[in-house]
């Protein structure tokens, strides 16, 4: 039998009295993957995405391994959760619109302290200020940096349209904005280069697509390597 056949097999029987549905985690490989992860960042902590390890226990086990430090969330319901259950660290993926969660994190100081909340429009921030109600803590805020790919003065865009925030000057505007908002600080900057890193550049049959995607992926990190420092 093949090593993947012969997992598959002992998974099987360690299942064989549950009924279904069910997940399983092999600990030993998700170890083995949260270490090359730690090794890969050379330094930097990793940050854990929630939407990929649906389960407390698993993250909270790769939460305690030196190299990771913060969860990013799917929800902002979910990342209240996260943070009443103990994670101090929690970035909130995308913009919400959640009224009552916004509510729920002015009212209460250690959800302040604990959940940023993503932003890339000035709506955002006043939708927050109006659902806040009474709640007076100070919410973070994390500025989303848009890092498709604008080739042809623009008429062509490479990658998600994540942020309507695309060049520094863009950034600093919204940035200098919340900070004459009382309520509001500015604590970081998001960009996910989905384009690259979630593009696999290895087309199976096709050398061609492969070598096209490569210069795509050498451009786009040499424009945004730029535009990130400035």
């Amino acid at each position: 039998m093949t090593p993947l056949a012969n997992a598959r097999a002992r998974y099987d029987r360690a299942t064989a009295h549950l009924d279904a549905p069910l997940a399983l985690v092999d600990l030993d490989a998700f170890d083995a993957n949260a270490d090359d992860l730690v090794r890969r960042a050379a330094g930097k902590p990793v940050r854990v995405a929630s939407k990929s390890v649906r389960c407390r226990a698993l993250l909270e086990r790769v939460l305690a391994r030196e190299g990771f430090a913060g969860v990013m969330s799917y929800t902002l319901a979910e990342s209240l959760w996260l943070a009443r259950s103990g994670v101090e660290d929690v970035l909130l993926a995308y913009p919400s619109a959640d009224r009552d969660g916004y509510a729920e994190l002015a009212a209460d100081p250690k959800l302040a302290a604990s959940v940023t909340v993503m932003v890339d429009d000035p709506a955002q921030l006043r939708l927050i200020e109006e659902a806040r109600g009474s709640g007076a803590e100070e919410i973070r805020v994390c500025l989303e940096l848009d890092t498709s790919l604008l080739l042809l003065g623009g008429r062509v865009r490479v990658g998600a349209r994540r942020s309507p925030l695309h060049s520094p000057a863009d950034v600093a505007d919204l940035a200098r904005l919340v900070d004459r908002r009382p309520g509001f600080r500015v604590v970081g900057l998001m960009a996910y280069e989905g384009h690259v890193a979630g593009v696999g550049d290895d087309v199976a049959g096709s050398p061609l697509r492969s070598r096209a995607i490569r210069l795509m992926q050498r451009a786009a990190r040499r424009e945004l390597a730029a535009r990130r420092e400035a």
